[in-house]
């Protein structure tokens, strides 16, 4: 590997490498590891601050032998959180190697909790019919899993402060990278990239997501023409800490709290999903969040409660949320912890098959930037961590045969390309107030005409970029939110309140002329 260098007079610095990923959270980081390990040059590309990984706290979904579970309840249980949209081959065949995965992430290091006979201890989440979720530091399953990554790519070239900015191609195949860092922008030559960039949250005004979670990896594929799929169906985690701020980055508290005994209230005691689903507080995520939505409609309350006071030892159980509410004053041992949907989790995402190749030679994605078909219209709790560690692994492997089968490349940047851009907190008023938990026709197409109101601007460092990556994720889920006149999965739409089994069919977006088209569908995805 070189080192960077200003290349006379082009105005940019120049790098190679085999294989070029785009994130450090799980999937990045065990593509990384994985490309490595079959001997490609890697570079790994990460903004500042912590990752959506990090974040994590209840668990990773995998299938342990010798219990009561198996591939194909875990396979059921995907299926009928899923909607009806996801790919039951791509469920299986994902789900089938959690196992594999995660016994991979222990031999590396990371380290979960046990139960008394020295096996994982397993709880159970919203959607599950099984306790299958292994877990870390009581609700810090996430930081173990970055810590065990982090340290097993100490060897790497991971480069913190640096922006992807474009998927340079030509014929349909990938060339490279232009990035941005702190020598200004510069282009990294390779036949494979890998999209790991994590979700879109920040097109909300509040989030469970970290700040760098602004839909990087979607705005890059479809800057790029890529197909995009499923972005209508935003996942709002039904219990974000409520603190009455208004905008940023808020604690999720984890659903494993409620799989071991803790109610959604209201603000006069009433339970929140009575009623609403056989499994109540542990119904799918898209339910248990329109129950809330709907009650502080009714209500006018600003926040619901979460009701932990009979978990038993909650504290040292869940030590993560125990701290995040005492920061701002509740005792979840004493009191109840106020909560209200947030922003979570993007179940659509760069369309891809099960090893993370898209449609451009050279192009992969994984994690939550990916469609693989393993979330469908709805994300089971869980599946996430599983999702990013085998299918980054396996698009690792397949990045890393590719590049030695193209060999070396050499890619030319567009340097002055300008985007268009809607300024940042005018964009997320705007889908809070239109494309949130439950929509309707009205509201978003009065979000279409706010989009329209955006203009070009240069990408001029991360900031810019940014706001210019939410601008392009959020024509598209308005674009599929429009077109999806159902409810279904996480996409609740007040005017059509039903599921139409006319549209149990995957949306397909892309860019053309610099705008954003949906395609028809041509079959079940």
């Amino acid at each position: 590997m070189t080192t960077p260098a200003a290349c006379g007079g082009a105005g940019f610095w120049q790098q190679r490498a085999d294989v070029v990923v785009v994130g450090t959270g799980v999937a990045g980081l065990a593509a990384a590891l994985s490309a490595h390990r079959r001997g490609a040059r890697v570079v790994v590309l990460g903004k500042a601050g912590d990752t959506a990984t990090f974040y994590a706290q209840g668990g990773i979904a995998v299938v342990v032998p010798r219990t009561d579970d198996s591939v194909e309840a875990h396979v059921a249980d995907t299926l009928a959180a899923g909607g009806g949209l996801c790919d039951p081959a791509a469920v299986t065949s994902i789900v089938a190697d959690g196992y594999a995965a995660v016994a991979d992430l222990v031999s590396g290091g990371a380290r979960f909790d046990e139960d008394g006979r020295g096996g994982w201890a397993l709880t159970r989440e919203g959607g599950h019919s099984r306790r299958r979720i292994v877990h870390a530091g009581g609700d810090a399953t996430g930081a173990e899993v970055q810590r065990a990554l982090d340290r097993a790519s100490a060897m790497l070239d991971v480069r913190r402060n640096h922006v992807a900015q474009q998927v340079l191609h030509r014929d349909g195949a990938v060339t490279g990278v232009l990035v941005h860092n702190g020598d200004g922008p510069g282009v990294i030559h390779a036949p494979s990239v890998i999209l790991a960039t994590g979700g879109l949250g920040h097109l909300y005004p509040a989030t469970t997501n970290p700040d760098g979670s602004t839909g990087d990896g979607l705005a890059l594929a479809l800057w790029a023409g890529v197909a995009v799929s499923d972005l209508e169906f935003v996942q709002f985690h039904p219990t974000m800490l409520f603190d009455g701020s208004a905008s940023g980055r808020r604690p999720l508290i984890t659903e494993a709290l409620r799989g071991e005994g803790a109610v959604l209230v209201d603000s006069r005691g009433a339970r929140v999903t009575a009623g609403v689903h056989p499994m109540g507080d542990l119904a799918p995520r898209d339910v248990v969040a329109a129950a809330i939505d709907t009650r502080l409609r009714a209500t006018g309350d600003p926040c619901v409660y979460l009701d932990a006071r009979a978990v038993t030892d909650v504290a040292t159980r869940f030590p993560t949320v125990t701290a995040a509410c005492l920061a701002m004053g509740v005792d979840p041992s004493r009191q109840l912890i106020p909560v209200v949907p947030g922003a979570h989790y993007s179940c659509g995402g760069v369309v891809t098959d099960v090893t993370g190749a898209t449609e451009m030679a050279g192009l992969y994605a994984a994690g939550e930037v990916a469609r693989t078909g393993m979330h469908g219209a709805n994300r089971l709790a869980s599946n996430s961590l599983l999702e990013g560690l085998v299918v980054g692994g396996r698009a690792g492997r397949a990045a890393a045969a590719h590049a030695a089968e193209a060999g070396a490349v050499r890619a030319q940047p567009d340097l002055g390309e300008r985007r268009i851009t809607l300024p940042r907190r005018d964009l997320q008023a705007a889908m809070g107030r239109h494309a949130s938990v439950i929509r309707d026709a009205a509201g978003l197409h009065a979000l279409t005409e706010a989009l329209r109101t955006a203009s070009p601007a240069p990408m001029r460092g991360r900031a810019a970029f940014e706001d210019a990556a939410l601008t392009a994720t959020a024509q598209a889920v308005t674009a599929t939110a429009l077109e999806r006149t159902e409810s279904r999965g996480c996409h609740h739409r007040s005017d059509h309140p039903d599921a139409d089994p006319a549209k149990g069919l995957s949306s397909t977006v892309r860019l053309r002329g610099g705008r954003v088209t949906v395609d028809q569908p041509e079959g079940v995805c």
